[in-house]
């Protein structure tokens, strides 16, 4: 199956299609005149405008992409002016075929310019559009050509468009930045909750073995010592430095048993956040009684390899998931709509699919649960796992 891009990628490509609008100002006339039969024959439009604008697009998508990297690109900014420039100065005298070359050099231009600079390139290529690409005609007679009965609503149309252009670029630009730092931000959380657990467990275990060790080694000494002298006493010290190192054992254990325990609440708003990061909504649903702790890990562990398997194997947008107590039982339920050709939403537990559900399975009936996966109403896929609470309570 077709990977799916994440929102990111999606964005990007959206974005990147977006700033290259502004080509559209460049070729959208100049191909109007390839295709005339008498614009088509002008040896200049052959040898000239179209190897030009093929080398102006070109850098113009190195600025784009140089801006989405937040890169530099100066150089690429001069060579297109100068082929702007170029081409204004040599092709038909008429701004709204090649004087449109001015504005679409600006709203590349403006990507990597602050504010003041892209008001002032914003000026200057308009009116290098209009007076360029005019060679020596009057004004009124350039602009008057596409509007019959008077020049000003052309000029006024060709400035709106050299105006609107470079800062459309700038706002598209913002809003991607915007929406990366978001990403970063979220990322950076994620790194920040992984780093305070890692030190969390580092002090724990520091506090505690720091302290045991130090005892046993002190009345490791002891024994020592005495061992030449007072052999009671000093079997008794050992007595203490085994009875010391068991407790220290069992204590240890207890502390990475807590680290490996789940946080069910934790654990479902990860994966609510993981599955909307894939534009697939969720759906919660929690009962209000406390899941015993067993249970609520195993659960955690069900949820997210259900959440991996409707990542992977379906092309769901609506995913639901709802956790129940009935009588002695607490029952999760995983259902999407994301069923594909085959009628699968995920891995199945018969064999078919993954090996994850089916290890979790083994796993739950081991203390009398059951998980079961498959379709669920027409056009869902539900992925359900009963989970006894004998013994927990």
């Amino acid at each position: 199956m077709r990977r799916r891009r994440s929102s990111v990628q999606r964005l990007r490509r959206m974005t990147v299609f977006s700033l290259t609008m502004g080509l559209v100002l460049a070729w959208i006339s100049p191909l109007a005149e390839l295709a005339d039969e008498d614009g088509g024959s002008r040896p200049s439009l052959l040898t000239v405008g179209i190897p030009g604008l093929v080398i102006f697009s070109l850098l113009y998508l190195r600025i784009v992409k140089a801006a989405l990297d937040d890169t530099g690109a100066r150089g690429e900014i001069v060579a297109s002016a100068v082929v702007a420039v170029v081409l204004m100065l040599t092709q038909n005298g008429d701004p709204w075929p090649w004087g449109l070359l001015g504005p679409a050099w600006a709203s590349g231009a403006a990507l990597l310019l602050g504010r003041s600079a892209t008001i002032a390139v914003t000026v200057v290529a308009a009116a290098a559009g209009l007076f360029l690409a005019s060679q020596g005609q009057g004004v009124a007679e350039v602009f008057a050509a596409p509007y019959e009965e008077s020049s000003l609503p052309g000029i006024g149309a060709y400035l709106g468009v050299a105006a609107a252009a470079p800062w459309a670029n700038r706002f598209q630009l913002w809003f991607w930045q915007l929406f990366r730092a978001a990403e970063e931000g979220k990322e950076a959380r994620a790194r920040l909750a992984v780093t305070e657990e890692r030190l969390r467990f580092s002090r724990d275990l520091h506090d505690l073995v720091g302290h045991s060790l130090s005892a046993i080694a002190v009345k490791s000494e002891v024994a020592s010592k005495l061992s030449g002298v007072d052999a009671g006493r000093a079997a008794r010290e050992m007595d203490e430095v085994r009875t010391l190192a068991r407790q220290t054992l069992k204590e240890i254990r207890a502390v990475v048993r807590g680290y490996r325990t789940v946080d069910l609440t934790a654990e479902l708003r990860a994966m609510t956040a993981v599955l909307e990061a894939g534009d697939i909504r969720c759906t919660l649903e929690t009962p209000r009684e406390q899941v015993p702790e067993g249970t609520a890990t195993l659960l955690a562990w069900v949820v997210r390899e259900g959440t991996t398997n409707v990542l992977r194997h379906s092309s769901a947008t609506r995913c639901r998931i709802t956790i129940t107590l009935h009588g002695e039982d607490v029952v999760l339920e995983m259902t999407n709509d994301g069923v594909n050709e085959e009628g699968a939403g995920g891995d199945g537990v018969d064999g078919r699919g993954g090996t994850g559900l089916l290890g979790l399975s083994e796993r739950v009936a081991a203390i009398g649960g059951t998980v079961t996966a498959g379709p669920g109403a027409p056009g869902t896929f539900r992925l359900r796992a009963t989970i006894p609470l004998e013994g927990e309570r």
